[in-house]
């Protein structure tokens, strides 16, 4: 390769590239750069970032999150959906100030679906469509469209409490500077990735500190897949803020799923990089009971906000809501279509029947009368005494 290298570079005139060999350098690219991705050791999660150990993979599948804020206390109650081939991973989530750490109840979440859930209503239509008779189908519209743990803080992180939560060994941390945090990482077996020390530094620079949380299986050795358990992660905050900055990571489009529970109806203050977010449900809860009756209480009005991010790279801060105009209430409608019928026979098929008598209506009169005087015309007897008399 040395040699091969000294010829290229001592070429006054290289030799142009065949169409065949620019396609094979492309297409070598291409696999470097997803062999890269494969083996990255960080991915984005939505309100933090998940390191797997080992050089293994991890992919957040789905993450859902309530935020409940009530003007001097903000509380983050997440679920996610894991699977890869790590068998542990560390989950790092920025806060802005010392936060408390507990298990959360995943009843929240069937709660939640319910509270949201889309009107339906029954439309119906004259005319045939697309699954109505004569086409096929049955004339209705899919409504679809749901082991061990850190013991010690490395030199430059603060350990300022440390937990266990089911299969969660929480750390608490604050670190002078994410080089810190990368040391504190390495402590304990996890390959801390240049990417997420630039991505951490804004955090660092404005003095926030970290939940740390090291997920590792119920049976030793089998890789983390399914749905964990959820955490409650609470802090005080005089602002509505949601930790987005390090789904900049992420190598693929991202969604964001955020329920809020305030006091008034909640709107994010801007896109930050991505679609424009939607409102999905905004609404007062009343006369709920369990776990989101009692995360509700003193912050009775739902907000539930989507959002798409097809470039993560363009990802410029966190999420930060603040109080819409108005509490005005807002629920999807999901319609199903009907045809008309009359006793089980559509509308539309009675009226054209009805038409058709209607618009031939005269022409048979007319051919019945004509008939009348053609067989009248064809007895001559009957003719000649009408006329005798």
């Amino acid at each position: 390769m040395g040699c091969t290298g000294g010829e290229a570079g001592s070429s006054r005139h290289p030799a142009p590239r065949s169409p065949r060999g620019r396609l094979l350098v492309v297409l070598l690219a291409l696999l470097a750069l997803q062999l890269g991705s494969l083996v990255a050791p960080a991915y984005a999660c939505g309100c933090g970032a998940l390191v797997p150990g080992d050089q293994r993979r991890v992919t957040v599948g789905r993450e859902v999150s309530v935020v409940r804020w009530d003007g001097a206390r903000e509380q983050i109650v997440m679920r996610l959906s894991v699977g890869g081939d790590a068998d542990r991973a560390a989950w790092i989530m920025p806060v802005p100030h010392r936060a408390t750490v507990a298990l959360g109840d995943p009843a929240l979440f069937d709660q939640l679906t319910a509270a949201t859930a889309p009107a339906y209503r029954t439309r119906h239509h004259f005319w045939p469509q697309d699954g109505d008779w004569p086409f096929d189908g049955d004339g209705r519209v899919d409504a679809g469209a749901r082991p061990g743990g850190p013991a010690a803080g490395a030199p430059g992180v603060g350990v300022v409490g440390r937990q266990r939560l089911g299969p969660f060994d929480v750390a608490r941390l604050t670190a002078a500077d994410p080089a810190a945090l990368g040391t504190w990482l390495r402590a304990h077996d996890f390959t801390f990735p240049p990417r997420l020390e630039q991505a951490l530094r804004p955090y660092v620079e404005d003095r926030w500190e970290y939940v740390a949380v090291r997920l590792v299986p119920e049976t030793a050795g089998r890789p983390l897949n399914g749905t964990l358990d959820p955490l409650r992660i609470t802090f005080a905050s005089d602002r509505l803020v949601y930790p987005m900055r390090l789904s900049r990571l992420a190598a693929t489009p991202q969604s964001l799923g955020l329920y809020v529970l305030a006091a008034h109806r909640m709107e994010p203050a801007s896109r930050i990089g991505g679609e424009r977010p939607r409102v999905t449900f905004a609404g007062r809860l009343t006369a709920t009971g369990g776990p989101l009756g009692a995360l509700a209480r003193g912050t009775p009005f739902l907000t539930a906000v989507a959002q798409e991010f097809p470039h993560p790279e363009a990802v410029s801060g966190d999420h930060e809501l603040r109080r819409a105009p108005a509490d005005t209430p807002f629920r999807q409608v999901v319609h199903d279509d009907e045809l008309t019928t009359v006793a089980g026979v559509p509308a539309w098929l009675l009226t054209v029947v009805l038409a058709l008598v209607v618009l031939l209506a005269p022409a048979v009169g007319l051919a019945v009368r004509g008939g009348r005087r053609g067989r009248r015309a064809e007895r001559p007897g009957a003719s000649t005494a009408a006329a005798e008399r």
